[in-house]
């Protein structure tokens, strides 16, 4: 291990670095997400359309292929900090976010609508002057 550690520093220090950034750059944009999150957003059965829906279908797919792709880089990323240093569960988390997949706004949902979760949020949307997030609870 200390071979392969000394024969590939220099990836070691671009994967240190890219881990201090994660880290510093999720202190700043987890709050920024969850306070533009509308509050009725979980308080539907289904997602509601997005900001891009009325776009042409070919760019929204060409965003679609490319935010997915980001969201695997995330993951990916993830599962080597687990062992690196980094925020290994926070990255994987947030590329799973990213990418799409069948029950994900349902995923979402039952994530969002736990206690400890909610409470978290809508304390930094309080701060930011938002509204607390509405939730429907699943089978209702």
């Amino acid at each position: 291990m200390l071979d392969w550690a000394g024969d590939n520093g220099a990836l070691l220090t671009v994967l240190a670095g890219a881990s201090v950034i994660m880290f510093v750059a999720s202190l700043f944009i987890i709050p920024a997400v969850a306070v533009r999150i509308p509050a009725d957003y979980f308080a539907h059965e289904r997602r509601p359309p997005g900001a891009w829906a009325h776009r042409s279908p070919l760019l929204r797919l060409g965003l679609r292929v490319v935010k997915n792709a980001m969201g695997l880089v995330l993951i990916a990323a993830g599962i080597a900090m687990l062992v690196l240093p980094g925020q290994g569960l926070l990255t994987m988390l947030i590329g799973f976010l990213m990418i799409d997949f069948p029950g994900k706004y349902r995923a979402e949902k039952w994530l969002i609508s736990r206690p400890r979760m909610l409470r978290g949020i809508n304390w930094l949307r309080a701060r930011s002057g938002r509204g607390p997030l509405r939730v429907q609870q699943q089978g209702v």
